[in-house]
């Protein structure tokens, strides 16, 4: 069995608590070890030699869905066809560079021809506790969030999901304490190469786990190109392990200076290990805003998660899932996936 290191350790043991369908995904992450400068605990080395390591990630997920709507279809739904590349060199003296390339085919397994499959690339320095990357990434706030949905449709995972949680040119820091975990990220504002992100982002993301209790917060200024003022988004989230189930709760805001509206979204989840191999969640997520003629909209679902207890990376999952959103006057109809997720 290969050995891990003490960060690898650690985000092992919070990925395979029994409780957690995906470990509160974002914030048990997060403060377990950044994924910007270290390879997953679970990706296979190809290949490791003086210093240099090479390992591959990869996760397939397929499921029918027919999606919360009106006179929706079921169809078949790649919500996750990624391979992940990682390579890392210890340089000597607590220094080690990295780089990430990473592919989705989802795009193309839909067929659509716009989908571009690179999704991330970045290289970067770690040293010690500290690691700067530079390229195509994850900005700072995508770490934020609890929601433990498959799919949701008529809102977003959280508001920094709608205000945009990644970027072409992202210069970001991410710092490892002993019980604190901060990072940082900057979308420089390249809009002159016609090309990628047009404006420029600031975030902040940080979290602590306090005996039990996950807590975190994250603050972002969008300055978008062509508008006057920033569109500022913040948020709060707590998670706390009872031993039987996970509860959380998230809330963040969006203030938009150029219009003066401000958007709000919470969401509560809880996720209950009924078996060792297996996981139920349910959750809610509400979005309301002052804009004029805008309804508030609630979205629930219910989820159910199998993993084979010979092969933990191999899952089958079912969910359904309903919103008050009303079209045309009319309320939507429920919505309902079951699918297969490998991932290694």
């Amino acid at each position: 069995m290969e050995e891990l290191d003490p960060i690898q350790q650690l985000k092992a043991h919070k990925t395979n608590r029994k409780w957690s369908k995906k470990t509160m995904k974002k914030l048990l992450l997060a403060i377990a070890v950044s994924s910007v400068a270290a390879g997953s605990a679970s990706a296979a080395t190809i290949y490791e030699k003086d210093g240099f390591t090479y390992k591959l990630n990869g996760d397939f997920q397929v499921q029918m869905r027919q999606a919360i709507g009106n006179d929706e279809r079921t169809e078949v739904e790649y919500d996750d066809l990624e391979l992940k590349n990682y390579v890392s060199y210890d340089v000597g003296n607590n220094l080690t560079a990295f780089g990430r390339l990473d592919f989705g085919f989802k795009d193309a397994a839909e067929d659509d021809k716009n989908g571009s499959n690179l999704e991330e690339a970045y290289v970067g320095l770690k040293y010690n506790l500290v690691s700067f990357s530079f390229g195509k990434q994850n900005y700072a706030s995508d770490e934020f969030g609890i929601e433990e949905a498959y799919e949701i449709k008529t809102i977003d995972d959280d508001r920094f999901d709608d205000t945009g949680t990644d970027g072409d040119d992202t210069l970001r820091v991410d710092v490892e304490l002993d019980n604190v975990y901060i990072a940082v990220s900057h979308e420089m504002d390249a809009r002159d190469d016609n090309d990628g992100i047009d404006g420029e982002y600031y975030d902040v993301f940080v979290a602590t786990d306090i005996a039990g209790l996950n807590l975190a917060a994250a603050y972002q200024v969008n300055n978008s190109a062509g508008t006057a003022d920033s569109r500022d988004t913040y948020g709060v989230s707590a998670s706390y392990d009872f031993g039987f189930m996970n509860l959380a709760a998230d809330y963040s805001v969006t203030d938009d200076n150029n219009t003066d509206f401000e958007t709000k979204q919470y969401n509560i989840a809880a996720v209950f290990g009924v078996a060792s191999t297996t996981d139920v969640a349910v959750g809610m997520g509400n979005k309301n805003s002052d804009e004029n003629g805008f309804k508030d909209i609630t979205e629930w679902y219910a989820n159910v998660t199998y993993k084979f207890p010979q092969a933990k990376n191999v899952s089958v999952f079912a969910e359904v899932a309903n919103s008050d959103l009303e079209k045309n006057g009319k309320e939507v109809d429920m919505g309902m996936l079951a699918g297969l997720r490998l991932k290694f």
